[in-house]
């Protein structure tokens, strides 16, 4: 078993991102002060039946750069989970690549609020909202 990747490394550029980032492939572009933007390389492999991508994978990589946005206000011995996901569909996603951008909108003592958009050729593919638990590591 692969050890757990601190994202505070991966965001320091001192650590390779975790699996699931590099599965659907998203590399992440900056992260700061509660703001995370990444690209996503999105291939054909993630197609469903109709020949778009499965709405699943967006959800996912929204959800990647919104852990990534969330990492940045954390402290070291923090933790993050996300208790709620949301995401909302405006027009379907093709292989290609896209850009996820994610903002903390608050973040309170044990809950933050996150939000997230999906654009391919400039236009909004998908918005997503999540709920984040915020606990102190065991």
């Amino acid at each position: 078993m692969k050890p757990i990747t601190n994202l505070h490394d991966v965001i320091a550029g001192k650590s390779a991102p975790p699996p699931c980032d590099e599965t659907i492939g998203v590399r992440l572009a900056e992260a700061r002060d509660g703001y995370a933007k990444g690209v996503w390389t999105i291939h054909e492999s993630l197609l469903n039946g109709n020949g778009v991508i499965m709405g699943g994978f967006v959800g996912a990589a929204a959800d990647i750069l919104m852990a990534y946005a969330v990492t940045t206000l954390l402290r070291d011995d923090q933790l993050h989970a996300s208790i709620n996901l949301q995401t909302t569909f405006h027009r379907p996603a093709a292989a290609g690549e896209a850009e996820v951008e994610a903002r903390v909108e608050k973040f309170g003592k044990t809950v933050a609020y996150v939000t997230a958009v999906v654009r391919q050729n400039g236009k909004e593919v998908a918005s997503a909202t999540s709920s984040v638990l915020i606990m102190d590591k065991p």
